[in-house]
Formats: structure tokens, sequence, C-alpha cells
């Protein structure tokens, strides 16, 4: 799909799946025009799901939180890897097996719902080892899960973020402290739930029919991989991990359909743009030498963002980008590249 000029995003779509944090919220507030871009969704009677990798939360309580932050939300729209991974458990251990929770409360009361019976020590012979992110998980924890996945106990991951965003920056994510059993253990999780695996909007788009889906996430590794193995276009939003320097080296695997600096661009077509520009853009011209990127001309960034993103993916490298003239600097500069 692509859009013209007064043709809205989100027009073209039957069912629009978020990203929760850094997209409609930072940790615990709201990120400027998210609440009204997901209200302006309900009034015209849009289906919309949320689709998250925090296992700190049941998707009863993210829906509380996101109506409390003045975003109506139902559980059953709430896709969270703890569910998908206690799902997925429940599929392949008989009623009642043991597993041991690395994680929050939420992830425990995933499992506990799934019909398994969640313990904390190797000593109790988990069948499994589901780990997920909890800021209460310390080294006894991980210790814990190394004997019991040493001893034969599957290991379920629910995602690999590596980091989650904060009002202070990126802070360690799951995928940190996997990493710390990755090393002590000498291989991988057996199985990982959450995005960039396509599982969580696989199950999205399902309850789209034949409509088309849009998943609007803020992490390219994540989110937009995701989307991509999910067979689904993307929008890329500038609101939380991922930033343009990060876009412009992106693999194939991990690149959106679309950019906007925010959920506006689901609305207005002047606050979006698709790349890598599908035909040059007038107004912008990019020359290429070695891995530096010259840019030249006037106009909207977003369009000298899709011209240098066609340039930067076709050299193939992690690009060095310079102005050729004050409007290219004053664009370089909106776009974080200055």
């Amino acid at each position: 799909m692509t859009t013209s000029a007064g043709e809205r995003l989100v027009d073209g779509y039957a069912l629009v799946v978020f990203d929760l944090d850094g997209v409609i919220y930072l940790i615990d507030r709201p990120i400027p025009g998210a609440v009204e871009a997901v209200g302006r969704l309900h009034a015209e009677g849009r289906a919309v799901a949320y689709a998250t990798n925090n296992a700190s939360r049941r998707s009863s309580e993210v829906a509380d939180l996101l109506t409390g932050m003045g975003v109506p939300a139902r559980p059953e729209e709430v896709l969270t890897s703890a569910a998908a991974s206690a799902a997925l458990l429940r599929d392949r251990l008989p009623a009642g097996a043991p597993v041991l929770v690395v994680g929050a409360e939420a992830l425990r009361a995933e499992v506990r719902a799934a019909g398994l019976r969640p313990v904390e020590q190797a000593e109790d012979e988990p069948a499994a080892v589901v780990q997920g992110y909890g800021p209460q998980v310390g080294w006894v924890d991980l210790a814990e899960a190394s004997v019991a996945i040493r001893a034969g106990a599957l290991w379920i991951a629910t995602n690999t973020d590596r980091t989650l965003p904060s009002g202070r920056g990126p802070l360690p994510g799951n995928g940190s402290l996997v990493a710390a059993l990755r090393t002590a253990l000498r291989r991988d999780p057996d199985v990982v739930v959450g995005k960039p695996e396509p599982a969580l909007f696989a199950t999205a788009a399902r309850r789209a029919g034949t409509g088309r889906t849009l998943v609007v996430g803020d992490r390219l590794d994540t989110d937009i991989e995701g989307a991509r193995r999910a067979g689904l276009d993307s929008l890329l939003v500038l609101t939380g991990v991922s930033d343009v320097p990060e876009l412009l080296a992106a693999p194939p695997e991990r690149r959106p359909t679309y950019v906007s600096r925010d959920l506006a661009g689901l609305f207005d077509p002047a606050a979006l743009v698709r790349v890598p520009a599908t035909s040059p853009a007038a107004d912008w011209s990019v020359r290429v030498t070695g891995r530096d990127l010259e840019l030249d001309g006037a106009g909207r960034p977003l369009d000298a963002l899709a011209a240098l993103c066609a340039a930067a993916w076709s050299a193939g490298v992690e690009p060095l980008v310079r102005p050729a003239s004050p409007d290219a600097e004053a664009a370089l500069e909106a776009l974080g590249l200055a």
C-alpha cells in the first residue's frame, strides 16, 4: 500500500496494533498525543489491539493502566508475552506441572492461570523455566534457573529486549538478563515467545479477518522486525528507543514501511513518510561517497529522511551524514543527525 496527498494512512487498515512502551506511554505516563490518537480511532469505530513484550503485567492490568491514562482498553485487546508464554507451556506440559518462574508476579499469575504450578527453586524439579522481565529479578533467581536448565528443564524466554525505555533513557531489559544466563549456560533459550517472533502480531492479525493490519512500534529490533516476520506493514514512531541513525543502519529485516515522529502520522499525511522513497524526492538529493551521505536541497525533513534511507540502504553501509546546504543542515538537526 502507498499513501498519496490527502490520504490518511489509517484508512487503509482494518486493525491497528500498538506496541505500548515508547508508543502509547513511557513507564507510567502517556506520550504526548497518544491518548488523543487512540481516542480518535475509537471514535471512528476502528479496531485496535496492543502487543507488548513486557511480562511484568497481566492483560487486565495493562488494560486498567491504559484506561487510567485515558485510553479505554479491554483485556481481550491486550496481548502480552507473559500470557503467550504461559499458553505455550500449557500446550507442552501436563496440568499441574511445576514451572520455575523468573520474573514478576504477573508472570506467575499467568502460569497459574494456565493450570501449571509456579515454583522458585531448582530442587522443586521444574519441568520448565520461564524467564520474563521483573524489576526485582536478581542473582539468586538466575542461579536457580541455571541449575534447573542444566538439569533438563525447558527454557522459555518471554522476550529478549536488550533494553526498555525510561524517562532517564534505555535501561536493562529482559534480554540483558537472558544474556547473563546464556553466558553461564553457553546456549540460547529453547523458545523465545515475544517480538521479534511473529506470534503476538499473527494472533492480533487474525482478528482483522481479511482486512489489513498495521503494526505501530518504536523499536526496529522487536516491533518492526516482528511485523515483517508476520508479513505486516509497520509504522516506526520516533518517540521511544530507535532513532534515525539506527534506522539508516537497519538491515532489511528491520526496515519499516512508514516513519512518523509520533502517532499523528496515522491521520496526517504531512506527518508521515514511506521509506525508502518510492521515487526521488524533488526537493532533496543525496550524494554517496564511500560511507558518507551528503544531503542537499530543501523541504520536509521527513522527505529528506526517505531520501537518506534510500541511499543508505542501497549502499549497504552504516553512513556518516553531512549537509551540503543550510536547509540540509536544518533538516539533519530536526532528524537528530546534526
